[in-house]
């Protein structure tokens, strides 16, 4: 299991998960992909493409303004 972390405090409205989406096409099945981010509408865009996309949601969680998710590809 490979972790790679992705940094993207610095965009806004779905380009958090848009990034997020292409790291994870360059990663093997079972890596896990960190994501920091400060958009608040980046909680429900990112448990919505795990859903759709079949990639597992390991963790969501809140650290005062910042948001972090852990996401293993499929």
């Amino acid at each position: 299991m490979v972790k790679k972390y992705l940094n993207t405090n610095n965009l806004d409205c779905s380009l958090p998960l848009l990034k997020a989406k292409l790291f994870l096409s360059k990663l093997s099945a079972g890596d896990v992909l960190e994501v920091t981010a400060i958009d608040p509408t980046s909680w429900e865009d990112f448990a919505s493409y795990a859903k759709i996309s079949g990639n597992k949601l390991l963790q969501a969680s809140k650290k005062k303004n910042i948001f972090i998710y852990t996401i293993e590809k499929k």
